[in-house]
């Protein structure tokens, strides 16, 4: 494992989180994480689909049939493989390379999804990736294999964001193609269309899924600090700005604050969570607070 790939592992955010007894209930209601009820380790019944092998995958369940027609192995999988599934969505756009400090909003997304991949797994339930801008770029289907997070790891460390943002066919897609009630997590600047990205989240809400919505943005982007005469260079094809902020901060702040608002009571009113974070806050504080309130709310 790489510097690049280990440093998305944030020590502190795992220790604090495992401190509070992080387990997916507190994180979703109902949905009794680590606690599989099919006898057969959970494997059930009914067939759901086939998916690649992978060292570490129990070899009774290799389809020897698929094998001979193919010289393949691929692993059958059955409706409940698991009590929980997490699907993590990253905004992999080109507004998330943003960053004032030492961090970009999408480094940090990477961290959070990376972190959030560790303990869900470590539950030994299964987690999903994608990572997107106007499209699904990249894709790890679910797996409870521990192994699978050198993987998303990887993928995370190896992606660089080129595309604009269009987070609603990402949603739309998910809730088509997703067969099982899961939890979906969206790690996102949610610098897109409002109306789009709503019927998104109501799409998904409406087959069932719990949505977490976790807003990543820069302290500037928040505070806008800036003064004198600024250049502020576009992203995703947006033309360069020259200004004085201080014409503009008033306005500034009043449109920001009330678009952050209205995503805030849109999510309230679909019954999904909204979770405000800001690079420059520590990894391990934004989870643990939240971890905290999920923990107070399940009960």
């Amino acid at each position: 494992m790489d510097a690049e790939t280990r440093k998305l592992l944030d020590p502190r955010a795992i220790a604090r989180a495992e401190a509070l007894g992080m387990n997916a209930r507190f994180i979703v209601e109902g949905y009794m994480a680590g606690e599989h009820k099919s006898p057969y380790r959970g494997f059930a019944i009914e067939f759901a689909q086939h998916r690649e092998y992978s060292p570490g995958d129990d070899v009774r369940h290799l389809d020897w049939k698929v094998q001979a027609k193919t010289e393949r192995y691929y692993i059958k999988q059955y409706e409940q493989e698991t009590n929980f599934v997490a699907h993590l969505l990253l905004d992999g756009s080109e507004s998330m390379k943003y960053g004032s400090g030492e961090i970009s909003k999408l480094e940090y997304g990477k961290m959070m999804a990376a972190c959030l991949s560790y303990l869900i797994l470590h539950q030994r339930d299964a987690v999903a990736l994608g990572i997107f801008d106007e499209e699904v770029r990249e894709y790890l289907p679910r797996s409870d294999n521990r192994d699978n997070l050198f993987r998303i790891m990887d993928r995370l460390a190896r992606f660089d964001p080129v595309g604009g943002t269009r987070i609603a066919p990402v949603l739309h897609g998910m809730a088509s193609q997703i067969r099982r009630k899961g939890l979906v997590i969206v790690i996102s600047d949610f610098f897109d269309d409002e109306e789009e990205l709503l019927e998104g989240i109501q799409h998904l809400r409406f087959k069932g899924h719990e949505v977490i919505m976790m807003q990543v943005l820069d302290p500037f982007e928040i505070d806008f600090p800036f003064s004198g005469m600024v250049e502020f260079e576009g992203l995703e094809d947006i033309p360069l700005v020259r200004t004085r902020p201080s014409q503009i901060k008033k306005t500034y702040h009043h449109e920001f604050e009330a678009f952050r608002e209205r995503l805030q009571l849109a999510c309230e009113r679909h019954q999904c969570h909204f979770v405000g974070l800001r690079t420059d806050q520590s990894l391990d504080e934004a989870l643990a607070n939240y971890l905290s309130f999920r923990k107070s709310t399940a009960g």
